[in-house]
């Protein structure tokens, strides 16, 4: 079996388990590397980066990277300055596959890191990785403008029925993120949305992706 290292970039600690929790933990039970670059924290707080420990430890990650940049401030940050920190993390692993947030998301940090991560990875600087997914983040891409050039229309499908309820069990770890029903960041209505995209592809749960690169040689 052909072992990959895996990358998970996420714009705030959560998003990693919202947008793709389950396809991790299945790559990882697969024997599969998985690495995961935090871009924002919350500055001084105890609570999380206990949190963020705990997480680590449900997913087995080879390495964690937090870049302790400040929440809800990245574009107005240098861009220049985001690339070059996520590509020195990205050439450091090297990994095969990447997942980033969406372009489409409402929150200003996602637009950020996806325009970073792009740029970070595109062929000629890191001719390693073979295929880019582009996940969703509930509350996040849900809620932009329903416009034409905002959809997101998942192409890539990863059947998470065996690991919905670790996932949700690992969302419970974020206290002060999970919300009541039926706001979206409940665990009902993030089971919800797996059951819908699993409805998509013909698996009782699913999360869903889109391929933004991906090379087949």
């Amino acid at each position: 079996m052909n072992i990959l290292k895996i990358l998970v970039i996420s714009p705030h600690p959560d998003d990693e388990t919202l947008g793709c929790g389950g396809t991790l933990l299945k790559f990882g039970k697969e024997g599969n590397a998985l690495y995961w670059l935090i871009i924002t924290t919350i500055a001084e707080s105890l609570e999380r980066e206990k949190e963020i420990v705990a997480v680590s430890n449900q997913y087995n990650f080879k390495d964690v990277c937090n870049l302790y940049l400040p929440p809800t401030s990245l574009d107005s940050l240098p861009i220049t300055n985001l690339i070059s920190k996520i590509s020195k993390y990205i050439s450091k692993i090297q990994p095969e596959m990447v997942f980033t947030s969406s372009n489409n998301d409402i929150h200003s940090d996602h637009h950020a890191v996806f325009r970073a991560v792009i740029n970070a990875t595109k062929s000629f600087k890191a001719d390693y990785i073979k295929k880019i997914l582009m996940y969703e983040t509930i509350s996040e891409t849900n809620v932009i403008p329903s416009l034409y050039e905002n959809n997101f229309s998942p192409n890539f499908f990863v059947d998470i029925s065996e690991y919905i309820e670790k996932k949700l069990n690992i969302m419970s770890i974020y206290k002060s993120e999970v919300m009541k029903y039926p706001l979206p960041r409940s665990l009902d209505s993030i089971k919800a949305l797996a059951r819908y995209r699993g409805s998509q592809c013909g698996v009782e749960y699913a999360e869903a992706f889109n391929i933004i690169r991906e090379i087949l040689k």
